[in-house]
């Protein structure tokens, strides 16, 4: 009795090139908050990140298969690189090059993304405050 054996070959990552990211593709793929949030920290990054360190991510779980298509969202606008290595894949920001492309637009969101976040951190502390003070 002999078993067939299958192999699954991965399917290619494709990248565009630089030429073909567009702006409004870039703020598509930024337009999710879970995207702009893994965005954010793989921009401030100074190596490459593998896709399950963002299983947590602004107060959130989110499942393997969620985050594949959040990455493959940033991949196919431009906005990362991704490279296979085994059963990993490490992430990098493209940022550099989107800056040539597109001078001050990612600082720009990036720092309107901060801001928001701080404002929602704020909020929720008073939140909190407001609760504690109501039950004490």
């Amino acid at each position: 009795m002999s078993r067939a054996v299958t192999i699954k070959t991965m399917r290619p990552l494709t990248h565009p090139s630089i030429e073909d990211i567009t702006v409004e593709g870039i703020l598509h793929a930024l337009s999710d908050p879970v995207r702009v949030a893994i965005y954010a920290e793989l921009a401030g990054a100074t190596c490459t990140n593998i896709c399950s360190n963002f299983l947590q991510i602004s107060d959130r779980s989110i499942p393997k298969s969620t985050l594949s298509q959040h990455f493959r969202a940033l991949r196919e606008a431009g906005l990362v690189h991704s490279e296979r290595r085994g059963v990993e894949m490490h992430n990098t920001s493209r940022c550099m090059e989107i800056e040539q492309r597109f001078p001050g637009l990612l600082p720009a969101i990036l720092k309107a993304h901060g801001v928001q976040s701080a404002d929602r951190v704020r909020a929720a502390k008073r939140k909190q405050a407001a609760a504690r003070k109501q039950g004490g």
